[in-house]
C-alpha cells in the first residue's frame, strides 16, 4: 500500500478550533491535474470535515474524493496526531508526532505506529541545509496571540478608566486574512501617532522574552505600532528612576509611541558568584549556579510580559508568585501576561490554566491570590491560548501546504525509504515495525522514563571510574544524542541517563545529564576526549548553524558554544527614473522600509520564506534636476540626480549602482532603460503596457536572468490583478466567466468637479484627449462591437455603480477589450467581455461636440501659421463660420454659440449644445486675446486652454474608481455576480496633495519593486502582474498600505 501515489487528509479532531489543513485545495488541484509522472500523486482522499478552512467542496471541486475511509490511501497527512484507533496497517503517516523525544506521553502512540507496521514522518524533524525547520507553525503563534492580547489590552484600559486604540480591534480569527489583522493594527498605530495614548498609562513597556520564531511573529505585529525598543538597561531611565529622577518627568512626545525590550536568560538571571559573568553554556548546564533577576531588573517597568520562551523546570522562573505579589504591594505598572508559548505553571507561575480562543483571558489578583473571568477588578490579566495559529488558518495552511506539497510527491511514491532525499530520510522515525537508525536512542531513553530514575540509580551497575556528563543543545532535533551515545558505547564504555529536558519548539535546548562509566580509565579518557572534539568540531566553520552546536561539560569543564557572527541588515538601492506625479508615493514608500513601523508594511504581508529588505536607498533621477530634488525633499534615503537616458554611459551607471529600477518615463523610453538593465542584470519595474517592443525582449531577460515587470499601475495594473484573483477564484470553483465588464476612470472628486464638463486633467491634456478618440472592439452577447474613434466619445452610455448610486457616470468603451478574454484565459467562455473608461454623466456628449467643431484638429491650421495671430474669439469664429458682425458682440449669455452648433449640424439636441457652449465659455476660447505663437493647430489651441482652465488647484481631491463585474456560471447551473471596486481619493500630505492618481500607480510599481527585491516573484523575463506569484501578495500589500479593495458575491 506504501508508495502507491493515493494521498490521505485526516480530519482533525483535537479542538474544536483546528482548521488547520496540511494541504489546501490549491495544493491538491496542482499535485492532481499536473499528472502523476510529474507529482507523484494520483488520488487525494479527505475525510470529510465541517471546520477545516476550506470547504469540503472546494476540495471536490479540484478532484479530491471526500470519504471516512482511507484505507485505499498509502500516504495519510495530519497537523496533529490522530486517535490511536485510527492508525491503519502499513501505511506512510506524516503529522507532528513529538515521539522523537521519546516522552512518556507520546510513547503509546509510538508503540502503536511500531506495532501496525507504519512509516512514520515527523514535520518536526524535515529541516533544510542549515538545521532550520522546514515546517513549522511558530510565527502564528506569535503573530496571533499579541493581536489578540492587544484586543484584550483594550479592554483592559477600558476597565481601568482610559480609553485607547486598541478597543478596535478584533481577535485575530475574525479579520478575513491575516493582511487585513495587520492593516487594522497599523490603524491602531496610526491614531497613536496621531492622537497619543493617555498620559497614566505611559510609557507603555512591552517586554518580549525569547528570540524564537514566537517571539519573531509576536514582535512582528508590535513593530506594526509606532515605537522604540530600549535595551534592558536603559528601562529605569524610561521610567524616570535614574539618579536625576527628581528632575526627570516623562516628555509628552512618550505617549504618540510605545516601547519594546527584547530579554534573553542574560537579563533574567545572574551567577550566584557576583565576580563571574553569565555564560550561556554554564547556565544550560548548571542552572543551579544561577539566581533570578528578572523580577527586580525588568518586571518593574513592564507594562505587559509578551512570554515566548520555552522553560524547563531545572531554570529559575521568569515570575513566581511570591515576586509579582511583592510587585503588586510596592506599586506594580504590570497590566497583562500574553503567555503565548501556554506553559502553565512553568516560567510565570501563576498562569495555572489554560484560555480557549474564544475566552482568552482570566484575571489574576495578586492581593488575594485568587483567580476571575472578568477584565474589571485589581490584578493582571492572563492569556494562555495553546491553539493560536488556527486563527490564521487559511494562512497558516498555505504557508505549511507551499512547503509540504514539495515533499508529497516523493513521500506518497516511495517504496524504498532509502532512495528518499536526505532531508525526508532523516525525518522518518519508523518503518516496517521498527526504528529507524536515527532514532534507535528512543528505546534507551524510554529506559530512563523519569518515575523510574531512583529505581534505576540503585540498580545502576557502576564501573571502576565514572563521571557525570552534562551535554545541552538541539540533541534530539538534530540527532546529536545520537552520536554522543555512539562514542560511548563504541568506546566500550556504559551510560546512565540521570536527567532528562527535552526542548518543546524548534527553538528550544534540550539537556541531559549522563553518568557514563568505563571500567578503564584510558577508555574514559577517550570518550571524554571523544564526546570533546564532538562539541568542538563546528568551532573553526562559520557557516555551520548554532543548532549543529552541542554544550558540554564534566563536572567543573564546560565548554562555550561560539557566538552567531553579528546579523547583516540587507539594504538595497533603487532607481526610479522619471520624477512626475506618479514618482513620489513610489519613492515614498520604498524609502519608508527603514524607518516608522507603522510604515514597515510590507513585512505584514509576506510569509517566512521572502527575503527580507531592511533598508532601500532611493535614487531618484530626472532630466531636469531639480524635478527630482522637488520629489526627494523631505524624503529619508532618497537621493536626487539628473539623468539623461540618451547618455548610455551615465544610464549605465546609475543602473549599476542599484539592485533594481523602476522607470515612469514615457512609454517610448521603456526599451532602452530595459536594454540596460538586461545587460546589468538588473530588475526592471514600469506602469506602463507591455507593448510589442517590451515583449520581444522576454528571452533576452530569461537570458540575463532577471525580471521585467510591466503593467504594475492602476489601468494596466490594479485591473489586472482585481480581475485575475475574481476570475481564478471563479475557475477554481469550475465555474464559467459568462460576462467581465471593467469599468475605470481618473475623476475629480464631486467637490473638485466644479466645470461644465465636470472633468480636470492631473495629467497631460493632449494625450487623455487622443485616447479619447482611439477605436474600441468589444464582446457584448456573442456579438463582436467595434467603434470607430471619431465616434468615441457618441458612444459614451450611462453607467451607475451598484454600491455607489450617488455617482452619476457614463462609460466609453477602451481599446480592443478582445485582447483581455486572451489576456485573462475568459475569451473562449465569456459572451461579454468589456473594458471601459468612466467619466461623469455628460462628457462624452460635451467631448463629441467640441470635436465635431473641429477643435480636436491636429493638423496645422491657416489661421495659425500668420504673424500676426487671431485672437482665440476670432478663430472660434472660423470653426463656426460665424459673420464677421458677430466678432463685436459679447457671447456671454448670448444665443449664438449654441445656435451656430445646431445649425451647423454638431448637435441635434438644443440642450446639447448649451453645455457644449458653456465648455467652450468656460475655457475662454471666445475671448479677445491673442493666441500664442506656439498654437499651430486648433487641437494646440484647445489643449493650451484645458491646461489653464481645467487643472486641480493645490487643494483639490481627484478621484479613482475602478469597478470589475464578473458573471459567473456554475456546473449546477447556478449564477453568481461577483464585484470589485476600488475608490481612493487624494490626499493632503504635509501641505502637499498627493493625487489618488498618483498614488495607484506609484504605489503598484513600487510593491513589485519590493516583490522582486523580497524574492518573492521568481518568474524571469517580461511579466504581467497576472500571475498569483504577483498578484496575491501585491493585493494583500494595496490592502496594508491602505489602498482598499471592496469585493462582493451576488
Amino acid at each position: 500500500m506504501i508508495g502507491n501515489g493515493v494521498v490521505g487528509i485526516l480530519a482533525e479532531s483535537v479542538n474544536k478550533w483546528e482548521r488547520r489543513a496540511p494541504l489546501t485545495p490549491s495544493h491538491c488541484a496542482r499535485l492532481l491535474h499536473s499528472g502523476r509522472d510529474k507529482t507523484g500523486v494520483s488520488r487525494i482522499i479527505l475525510q470529510p470535515s465541517t471546520k477545516r478552512i476550506h470547504h469540503d467542496a472546494m476540495y471536490e471541486d479540484v478532484g479530491c474524493e471526500i470519504s471516512e475511509d482511507l484505507s485505499q490511501c498509502g500516504l495519510i497527512l495530519g497537523i496533529k496526531q490522530p486517535k490511536l484507533e485510527m492508525i491503519l496497517p502499513d501505511r506512510a503517516y506524516a503529522f507532528f508526532s513529538h515521539t522523537h523525544k521519546a516522552q512518556k506521553e507520546n510513547m503509546p502512540l509510538l508503540d502503536k505506529i511500531l506495532a501496525e507496521r507504519v512509516s512514520l514522518y515527523d514535520y518536526e524533524l524535515i529541516v533544510g541545509d542549515h538545521a532550520n525547520r522546514l515546517l513549522a507553525f511558530g510565527k502564528y503563534a506569535g503573530r496571533a496571540g499579541f493581536i489578540d492580547f492587544l484586543l484584550g489590552l483594550g479592554q483592559r484600559y477600558l476597565s481601568l478608566g482610559y480609553s485607547t486604540p486598541f478597543l478596535s480591534l478584533g481577535a485575530s480569527y475574525m479579520y478575513p486574512s491575516l493582511a487585513a489583522a495587520k492593516a487594522a493594527v497599523i490603524s491602531v498605530g496610526e491614531e497613536i501617532a496621531t492622537l497619543g495614548l493617555p498620559s497614566g498609562i505611559c510609557p507603555l513597556v512591552f517586554v518580549f522574552t525569547g528570540s524564537g520564531n514566537v517571539s519573531s511573529g509576536a514582535q512582528e505585529i508590535f513593530k506594526l505600532l509606532p515605537h522604540t525598543f530600549v535595551e534592558p538597561s536603559e528601562l529605569p531611565a524610561l521610567f524616570g528612576v535614574a539618579k536625576d529622577a527628581a528632575q526627570t518627568t516623562r516628555k509628552s512626545k512618550r505617549i504618540f509611541q510605545v516601547y519594546g525590550c527584547v530579554v534573553t536568560s542574560k537579563n533574567m538571571v545572574d551567577h550566584e558568584d557576583p565576580t563571574r559573568e553569565f555564560d550561556k553554556a554554564d547556565y544550560y548546564a548548571h542552572p543551579e549556579h544561577y539566581n533570578p533577576v528578572f523580577h527586580e531588573k525588568i518586571a518593574p517597568y513592564a507594562s505587559v510580559i509578551v512570554n515566548c520562551m520555552y522553560w524547563e523546570k531545572r531554570f529559575p522562573r521568569l515570575l513566581s508568585t511570591k515576586q509579582v505579589q511583592d510587585l503588586t504591594k510596592k506599586g506594580s505598572v504590570l497590566v497583562g501576561i500574553a503567555d503565548i508559548t501556554c506553559d502553565i505553571m512553568g516560567s510565570i507561575e501563576f498562569v495555572n490554566q489554560t484560555t480557549s480562543i474564544d475566552s482568552p483571558f482570566f484575571r489574576y489578583d495578586p492581593v488575594t491570590n485568587s483567580y476571575h473571568r472578568d477584565m474589571d477588578g485589581a490584578g493582571v490579566i492572563c492569556q494562555a491560548v495553546d491553539i493560536l495559529p488556527t486563527e490564521f488558518a487559511k494562512e497558516a495552511s498555505k504557508h505549511f501546504g507551499d512547503i509540504l506539497s514539495n515533499f508529497v510527491g516523493n513521500l506518497a511514491s516511495a517504496k524504498d525509504i532509502t532512495k528518499l532525499p536526505a532531508h525526508l530520510r532523516r525525518a522518518c522515525i519508523t518503518h516496517g515495525g521498527a526504528l529507524t537508525s536515527l532514532y534507535e536512542y528512543i528505546p534507551r531513553m524510554r529506559k530512563s522514563d523519569s518515575e523510574e530514575i531512583s529505581k534505576n540509580l540503585a540498580n545502576h551497575n557502576y564501573k571502576n571510574y565514572n563521571i557525570s556528563v552534562s551535554l545541552s543543545g538541539h540533541l534530539f532535533d538534530q540527532f546529536l544524542i545520537n552520536e554522543a551515545l555512539d562514542i560511548i558505547e563504541a568506546a566500550g564504555g556504559s551510560f546512565h541517563l540521570v536527567k532528562c529536558d527535552v526542548g518543546q519548539c524548534s527553538d528550544s535546548l534540550s539537556f541531559s545529564e549522563l553518568e557514563v562509566g568505563a571500567d578503564d580509565r584510558a577508555v574514559l579518557d577517550q570518550i571524554i576526549d571523544s564526546l570533546t572534539s564532538l562539541a568542538n568540531s563546528n568551532e573553526n566553520h562559520e557557516l555551520k548553524q548554532e543548532k549543529n552546536k552541542i554544550s558540554l561539560s564534566f563536572g567543573e569543564v564546560q565548554h562555550s558554544p561560539t557566538k552567531k557572527g553579528n546579523d547583516t541588515k540587507r539594504k538595497a538601492g533603487v532607481l526610479i527614473i522619471g520624477a512626475g506625479r506618479v514618482c513620489q508615493p513610489a519613492a515614498e514608500m520604498l524609502a519608508s522600509i527603514s524607518g516608522m513601523s507603522s510604515h514597515e508594511w510590507y513585512k505584514t504581508c509576506f510569509e517566512d520564506e521572502f527575503e527580507e529588505i531592511n533598508d532601500v536607498q532611493v535614487t531618484v533621477a530626472s532630466l531636469y534636476l531639480k524635478d527630482a530634488e522637488e520629489i526627494t525633499e523631505g524624503i529619508p534615503n532618497t537621493t536626487a540626480v539628473q539623468l539623461d537616458i540618451s547618455d548610455t554611459g551615465s544610464l549605465h551607471r546609475y543602473i549599476s549602482e542599484a539592485e533594481l529600477v523602476i522607470s515612469l518615463l514615457p512609454a517610448f523610453c521603456h526599451v532602452t532603460v530595459a536594454n540596460a538593465c538586461i545587460e546589468l542584470k538588473k530588475h526592471l519595474v514600469t506602469a506602463s503596457y507591455v507593448d510589442e517592443s517590451m515583449s520581444k525582449l522576454d528571452e533576452k531577460a530569461k537570458s540575463a536572468g532577471i525580471t521585467i515587470l510591466g503593467e504594475m499601475g492602476l489601468d494596466p495594473g490594479i485591473d489586472h490583478m482585481m480581475a485575475m484573483k475574481m476570475i481564478n477564484q471563479a475557475h477554481f470553483r469550475k465555474g464559467k466567466i459568462r460576462s467581465f465588464t471593467s469599468y475605470c476612470g481618473g475623476l475629480p472628486s464631486p467637490a473638485a468637479a466644479n466645470n461644465p464638463l465636470a472633468y480636470k486633467f492631473s495629467w497631460s491634456p493632449a494625450a487623455a484627449i487622443q485616447s479619447g478618440r482611439n477605436p474600441a472592439t468589444y464582446k457584448s452577447n456573442g456579438k463582436i462591437v467595434e467603434v470607430d474613434g471619431k465616434d468615441l466619445y457618441d458612444s459614451a452610455a450611462k453607467y451607475r455603480v451598484p454600491d455607489l448610486p450617488a455617482f452619476s457616470l457614463e462609460c466609453l468603451p477602451n481599446r480592443n477589450s478582445l485582447v483581455y478574454g486572451d489576456l485573462y484565459g475568459i475569451g473562449h467562455e465569456a459572451s461579454t467581455v468589456f473594458r471601459g473608461t468612466l467619466r461623469y454623466e455628460g462628457f462624452g456628449e460635451i467631448m463629441g461636440t467640441l470635436s465635431r467643431i473641429g477643435l480636436f484638429e491636429s493638423e496645422p491650421h491657416p489661421h495659425l501659421k500668420d504673424a500676426k495671430r487671431p485672437t482665440f474669439r476670432k478663430f472660434l469664429s472660423e470653426l463656426l463660420k460665424m459673420k464677421t458682425e458677430d466678432l463685436d458682440r459679447p457671447l456671454i449669455g448670448e444665443k449664438i454659440i449654441p445656435e451656430r452648433i445646431v445649425m451647423l449640424g454638431y448637435c441635434k439636441e438644443q440642450g446639447a449644445a448649451v453645455r457644449a457652449a458653456k465648455t467652450i465659455v468656460f475655457l475662454g476660447l471666445h475671448e479677445q486675446k491673442e493666441i500664442p505663437a506656439s498654437c499651430k493647430s486648433a487641437f494646440d489651441v484647445v489643449c493650451l486652454r484645458m491646461e489653464e482652465r481645467l487643472a486641480y488647484s493645490s487643494t483639490e481631491q481627484d478621484m479613482v474608481l475602478l469597478h470589475h463585474e464578473v458573471e459567473v456560471e456554475f456546473p449546477d447551473g447556478l449564477r453568481e455576480k461577483h464585484t470589485g471596486t476600488l475608490l481612493e481619493f487624494g490626499k493632503m500630505k504635509s501641505g502637499k496633495m498627493i493625487t489618488a492618481m498618483a498614488s495607484t500607480v506609484g504605489v503598484p510599481a513600487a510593491i513589485g519593486a519590493l516583490l522582486l527585491l523580497g524574492n518573492k516573484i521568481k518568474t524571469r523575463g517580461v511579466l504581467r502582474p497576472i500571475e498569483p506569484e504577483v498578484y496575491v501578495p501585491a493585493m494583500d500589500m494595496l490592502q496594508a498600505y491602505g489602498i482598499k479593495l471592496m469585493e462582493k458575491i451576488e
